[in-house]
């Protein structure tokens, strides 16, 4: 399949598409870090993603003006307009007519500004120690099964498990940084290997 993945700079889920056989390529306005430069459309999505030649489109459009955990900040996001220009930018791929579209977003807006999603995954699921709600709005493509389901040591008050004896990968626990919003973003890889087998499968 012709596969384009949208928003991806870390080409996590396009190089285990690729390792499938797949023409997949991976879009954004930053230069890739996974170490794939040739197969990385480093452009405007808005220049790629009409194309005809689509069989799919994986995307994971900007969060930060549309997750809850930035809720504070809700009031100047609509005011400056941000807000809105994110919800549209989310809405290019929603309305898309290409047959299999998968939208990765957090917890955010989308839910009542568009509708829920199909599923909400977490990281635990996928082999990593984490916790980080993510969803997924899905059209031709399954839901996404969990593939390493780890049990923490405990599941605490709020409803959220605790690692007492792994090794957590990092991500979600990062200092502010210049980088800190990108390297959050990034998939988990067991959750790009899970997207790339179960909704690429074998070329």
């Amino acid at each position: 399949m012709k596969i384009l993945v949208a928003c991806e700079e870390s080409q996590a889920v396009t190089n285990c598409l690729r390792e499938l056989g797949h023409e997949a390529y991976s879009c954004d306005i930053l230069p890739c870090s996974g170490g794939h430069p040739e197969w990385h459309l480093q452009d405007d999505i808005r220049n790629w993603i009409n194309r005809p030649w689509w069989d799919m489109i994986i995307a994971f459009p900007p969060c930060t003006d549309l997750a809850s955990s930035g809720a504070k900040w809700f009031a100047k996001k609509q005011a400056d307009g941000s807000q809105q220009a994110a919800h549209d930018f989310f809405m290019l791929f929603a309305n898309h007519p290409c047959p299999s579209i998968a939208i990765e977003n957090p917890v955010g807006i989308m839910s009542s500004k568009w509708r829920k999603p199909d599923q909400i995954i977490q990281p635990w699921m996928f082999g990593h120690p984490e916790s980080k709600s993510t969803c997924l709005w899905l059209k031709g493509l399954p839901l996404l099964q969990p593939t390493n389901v780890l049990q923490p040591a405990a599941w605490q008050a709020n409803g959220k498990p605790r690692w007492d004896n792994q090794t957590p990968t990092g991500q979600n626990k990062l200092g502010p940084s210049d980088s800190r919003a990108l390297l959050r973003s990034r998939t988990y890889p067991g959750i790009a290997q899970a997207m790339a087998n179960q909704w690429g499968g074998q070329a």
